[in-house]
């Protein structure tokens, strides 16, 4: 379905019946990317898979005021209103992860249970927020002279998603790769711009008052994000990390039985099926 918010047109896919799963994607991504899991998930919850600005079948505007953080926690909240859900479980992956814990913190009521997937809380210094706009900003550049295909190559072959190499079938890689070819230049160019790590707010500060329950899973192999999430348990008063062996950044994709159970666990409040 499509639900306008704020004039953009959202592409919006609800399946199931129970409890509402808010599931939020990476970039590059879609909200297709979780329809690995939805044969898993669908009995017990309603998913509602978002495409974020930018990305997906959800529509690209040219102006920036569209891919805030602000513009986008906000348009969450109008989308669950339209689907007349008070709350939710909410799911997100990498910058998916960063929307989700960015809505948390603006609507806390609205989140029974945050599930955060390789992703943090932003930047703690101002330096380093400065210093990382001005590489995606780089960034946006190029793939907007350079065209999409040229840079979901260079974004594919990126440290961060080395392990796909081993843990990804060359099927798998493929059906990947044409998913990230579906979006647009002027999409990922001002997701970067907008909704980037660099201009998100940085939450670092709010952690220990954020009341939420929430569960931080990594694969073990990303060394970085590791580091991030034994940071971010330390300030968080009701918080959990689940490290899962044999992946790296993108654990649903690496090992998405593992992960399936997992997200069915936290969700379930169960330690071990």
């Amino acid at each position: 379905m499509r639900i306008e918010v704020n004039d953009i047109h959202y592409h919006v896919k609800v399946i199931g019946e129970g409890e509402p799963l808010l599931l939020l994607h990476g970039f590059t991504g879609a909200g297709e990317d979780w329809t690995p899991f939805i044969e898993d998930w669908k009995n017990d919850h309603q998913l509602i898979m978002v495409d974020l600005p930018g990305h997906g079948q959800t529509e690209c505007p040219d102006h920036l005021k569209n891919y805030s953080m602000e513009a986008t926690v906000d348009a969450l909240d109008q989308i669950l209103n339209e689907l007349k859900i008070e709350s939710a479980f909410v799911l997100g992956y990498s910058l998916g992860g960063r929307v989700a814990l960015s809505f948390a913190m603006t609507y806390p009521a609205r989140v029974k249970k945050l599930i955060l997937e390789s992703s943090s809380p932003g930047l703690a210094t101002e330096e380093d927020r400065l210093d990382r706009q001005q590489r995606d900003n780089r960034l946006a550049d190029r793939i907007m002279d350079e065209g999409i295909e040229a840079f979901v190559d260079f974004w594919e072959a990126i440290p961060l998603f080395r392990t796909q190499l081993t843990y990804l079938s060359s099927e798998e890689r493929a059906r990947l790769h044409a998913s990230r070819l579906n979006n647009s230049e002027v999409g990922l160019a001002n997701s970067l711009r907008g909704i980037g790590t660099g201009v998100q707010p940085s939450w670092w500060d709010h952690l220990h008052q954020f009341e939420v329950p929430t569960t931080l899973i990594v694969g073990q192999l990303d060394a970085k994000f590791v580091k991030i999430a034994k940071e971010m348990l330390r300030l968080l008063p009701d918080g959990e990390l689940v490290a899962i062996e044999d992946a790296g950044h993108t654990v649903h994709l690496e090992q998405p039985e593992a992960f399936s159970q997992t997200v069915h666990n936290i969700l379930h409040n169960r330690k071990d099926d």
